[in-house]
């Protein structure tokens, strides 16, 4: 009997038959689960209201403007002026790249509140079902807790399965900031867990946060879990194209765009994810030093260099981790090319030997946080290569909030 062990003949197989099944949902879904998505209502809705609306006797800049422009814009403006935007435009304001970061916080939470007095009317409307009374219910839960005091959010959008962000520490005043990018079932009720907590962006932000306070108290860190994107539902279609890393992409670099101040910028990046940072490589600015990706299926290159970046690029996969069983390739937009921990792809490969699946790289005492919290420091000689010796460290000299501005 032939036996194919792990030769290139079963990878061929397994790509085969992954991509067959990927045809097969296409054939049967006529491609509808990648237009499920649609346009923000209540921020349309917010935005059109901003257009129309004047300041001084001036009309207001467009909120999509460059972010040093809305900075200039809102730094002309007196405290009262700025916060009356803020209650006039909440969601417009709370998720303005540019805008002052404190305000965007207090913007957010009068957004969060209008948000919650409509899921509190939704969950007594005879109307919806038990089901969706029910969801009404969870949804208004989720506002509440996001409203709790000393909490930080940075972007909220409570349109479909709903956008939000969030920030631990004091982004105006940090010496690093470091970047959470999540993958797949990420939403508004998906952004926190009681279960598993290191599983869900707060989470994985939260525990990012401590680990890098405890290997440089000195050092003025700030985290953001960033789950600002639409994110695919489960290992679908969208999961397997980049269409939703590309609307990802272009809201991630917007956002990076509009962070106070100068200071380095590390990026973690977990799953499909990765797949985001990989289409946005290209356009981060110069001030993302590191970027690492950990259980990714993919970048949508074939190499490291091939992102365009900057950046040093790390990457892990903890031993345990289904996604090495993934097809690492592309072909028809299916895909998302070539193993980031492979030799081939030229990544500085990390340990994370202990990080327990696909979703445990953030857990407290594993080598795979203690290793991102380095990096997120900029102790580059800390962290713990996959593979003997210090190879992963070449050429970097790195210490703790040191970094490329």
């Amino acid at each position: 009997m032939t036996s194919f062990g792990t030769s290139p003949h079963l990878n061929v197989w397994r790509a085969l038959l992954a991509l067959a099944v990927v045809f097969v949902m296409l054939a049967t879904t006529g491609w509808t689960a990648l237009h499920t998505h649609r346009d923000s209502t209540a921020l349309q809705a917010s935005v059109t209201a901003w257009e129309r609306d004047s300041v001084g006797g001036h009309r207001l800049p467009n909120p999509g403007a460059a972010p040093a422009e809305l900075s200039g814009f809102f730094d002309s403006l007196g405290a009262h002026e700025r916060e009356e935007l803020a209650q006039r435009h909440p969601l417009v304001v709370g998720n303005m790249n540019g805008a002052p970061v404190e305000l965007r916080y207090r913007a957010n939470y009068l957004a969060l509140d209008e948000a919650r007095k409509v899921e509190r009317r939704r969950m007594h409307d005879n109307r919806l079902s038990p089901i969706g009374k029910q969801q009404a219910s969870r949804r208004m839960h989720r506002f509440e807790a996001l409203m709790a005091g000393g909490r930080h959010i940075l972007a909220f959008d409570p349109d479909g399965s709903g956008r939000v962000a969030e920030v631990f520490g004091d982004l105006a005043r940090a010496q690093r900031v470091s970047v959470v990018v999540p993958g797949v079932d990420t939403d508004l009720l998906t952004f926190e867990k009681s279960n598993r907590p290191f599983t869900a962006p707060v989470g994985m932000a939260k525990a990012l946060y401590a680990a890098e306070r405890a290997k440089s108290p000195t050092t003025r860190t700030a985290v953001i879990a960033w789950a600002d994107y639409t994110a695919p539902a489960g290992l679908g279609v969208d999961a397997a194209t980049a269409m939703r890393a590309e609307d990802g992409a272009v809201r991630l670099n917007a956002m990076l765009r509009g962070l106070p101040g100068g200071v380095p910028v590390s990026m973690f990046c977990h799953s499909y994810g990765s797949v985001v940072c990989g289409v946005a490589a290209p356009g981060m600015p110069h001030r993302v030093a590191d970027m690492a990706v950990a259980a990714s299926p993919g970048m949508r290159v074939t190499s490291a260099a091939r992102l365009r970046t900057s950046a040093h690029v790390w990457a892990m996969r903890d031993p345990s981790d289904w996604i090495q069983d993934v097809p690492y390739l592309e072909v028809g937009g299916l895909g998302h090319g070539q193993d980031p921990v492979s030799a081939a792809f030229g990544a500085r490969v990390l340990s994370a030997r202990d990080a327990q699946g696909h979703a445990g790289y953030f857990e407290p005492g594993t080598d795979s946080l203690r290793n991102l919290a380095d990096i997120g420091v900029g102790a580059y000689h800390s962290v713990r290569c996959a593979h003997d010796g210090d190879v992963c460290r070449a050429g970097l000299s790195g210490t703790a909030h040191a970094g490329r501005a």
